[in-house]
């Protein structure tokens, strides 16, 4: 009988901290590379053009939920539950197979999209103008979902060192080609930006994927369809899963567009992409480390639950500080990433904020639904999330303008955490650890209290509170990972500091 080791309590923190930090150290470069890219762009195309970016986004998201078939989710979890029992040959399997399948359907999916390029067109500007975009779109979608597929085979066997490198080379790459395109042909070089973007990251993730089964092992064609079947079987779940979700941000896209106009979607698409950005890399850690690790321990309900209630903590203690400096903040990091006009989304992303203040709590909880394979709950709290995120957003836009929608967000958090806290408890007897309790109950209404003195203190005053409660939350995030972490990671020195300091 085979043993199964479990790490040390403190030695998980640091494992998650450590693959938080590795990716989060591409993303500080990708911020670094967005303030470029997103400052030029704002003042190249203006909140107009910035609107018609997001629209155009949102396009080939859905193309490429659709058209992926959820098999780069899937295949992760397929290799990683290979690599889990350490078995090399199914490994191989997994990859040949993934990659095979992600060239088909990337394929499929550039030509579907082009067929339909006049109804998207119609549907989502009102006119025909845009069908040679949405044409040219397909080209892009082909270059994801084979990136996509390269990417998968990498994360499912936790090579996050390459993940990061790559996030890095497609980031850099991306700014290199989209801003001189912008700069010589204005909108007009929108969607070939966008091209030329998902065409560069293809380059990094074939080069990081290559080295892994680089000859593929002799399969009979039983072997194969019975491995597509497998890929093909719960990637069901997850690209209804991506078409829900990002249908969603579509549909909402089109309810601030015809409420009020294109300057009203750049707003909403330059809010949206900075109060994703601080929570991003974090997001983007715990789907990239967090997962596979899951997945490898799903069967043992004790494991998993203390792996999510770790997770969640180093994940709210990070992130708490900095959405708060965000909040307050607001309308200087909006300057500094965009330009003046794009002000009027400064109470937008506050909302946005706090939804994802709920979000960082959410998630890794979620996670316990996709490493158990649930695919009928995974579908239907995607379902129920979709609804309520779309519906809040019809009713609060055309009450409150564009703000309405970071509104809808907030709104869709508050219900999805209490949805999937329910489900969870269910499924694994989950309950959120007391540390955890402790750190919500600070950061939670610490949100509020911000965003509440903005709208009833001067601005001046606002800011003041809000950076108190910036600074002492950082204190206190700061002494809770020192003191999660085995002491001998942590110079004597500044664990003194810190522990007089808070």
């Amino acid at each position: 009988m085979t043993v199964r080791m479990i790490p040390p309590s403190g030695q998980t923190y640091t494992q998650i901290l450590k693959s938080t930090m590795l990716m989060g150290g591409s993303s500080l470069v990708n911020v670094a590379l967005s303030i470029i890219r997103n400052k030029a762009l704002a003042l190249l195309l203006g909140p107009e053009g910035v609107g018609l970016l997001g629209l155009y986004g949102a396009i080939l998201d859905i193309a490429q939920a659709i058209a992926g078939l959820g098999v780069s989710s899937s295949g992760v979890r397929r290799v990683a539950e290979a690599a889990g029992a350490g078995d090399g040959e199914k490994i191989a399997r997994s990859a040949a197979v993934l990659r095979r399948i992600s060239l088909v359907l990337g394929l499929l999916g550039g030509l579907l999209l082009a067929m339909l390029a006049f109804p998207v067109s119609k549907f989502t500007f009102g006119d025909y103008q845009h069908a040679g975009g949405v044409v040219l779109l397909s080209l892009a979608v082909f270059c994801r979902i084979v990136a996509a597929g390269q990417a998968a085979l990498i994360q499912g066997l936790r090579g996050i060192a390459n993940l990061a490198r790559i996030n890095v080379l497609s980031g850099l790459f991306g700014t290199i080609v989209s801003i001189p395109l912008i700069y010589l042909f204005g909108e007009q070089a929108i969607v070939p930006s966008l091209v030329a973007i998902a065409a560069v990251s293809v380059l990094p993730t074939w080069w990081y994927s290559k080295q892994i089964s680089r000859h593929p092992p002799p399969m009979s064609a039983r072997q194969f369809g019975q491995e597509a079947k497998s890929l093909f079987r719960l990637g069901v779940a997850f690209m209804a899963s991506g078409l829900l979700t990002f249908g969603a941000a579509y549909a909402i896209r089109i309810i601030v567009l015809n409420e009020g106009g294109v300057v009203a979607a750049g707003l909403y698409q330059a809010a949206w992409a900075l109060g994703g950005l601080y929570a991003g890399f974090i997001l983007q850690a715990m789907g990239t480390d967090f997962y596979p690790r899951l997945t490898a321990i799903a069967h043992d309900n004790a494991e998993c639950n203390r792996l999510v209630n770790e997770q969640a903590e180093i994940s709210l203690l990070l992130a708490g500080p900095g959405l708060l400096a965000t909040l307050t903040l607001a309308p200087l990091v909006m300057s500094l990433f965009y330009s003046a006009e794009f002000h009027g989304a400064v109470e937008l992303l506050r909302w946005i904020c706090l939804g994802m203040m709920l979000r960082i709590v959410a998630w890794p909880m979620g996670f316990i639904v996709l490493a158990k394979g649930a695919q009928t709950i995974f579908f239907w709290t995607e379902v129920a999330a979709t609804l309520v995120h779309v519906g809040l957003a019809w009713l609060f836009v055309a009450e409150f303008g564009t703000t309405g929608a970071g509104m809808a967000f907030f709104g869709l958090y508050v219900w999805h955490s209490i949805l999937i806290y329910v489900i969870v408890r269910r499924l694994t007897g989950f309950r959120w650890s007391p540390a955890n309790r402790r750190h919500a109950l600070l950061f939670l209404p610490v949100s509020g209290l911000v965003v509440s003195a903005f709208l009833f203190l001067s601005p001046w005053s606002a800011t003041v509170v809000g950076c108190v409660a910036v600074i002492l939350c950082g204190l206190y995030s700061l002494r809770m990972l020192i003191d999660l972490l085995p002491p001998e990671s942590v110079p004597a020195t500044i664990r003194e500091w810190i522990t007089k300091s808070a």
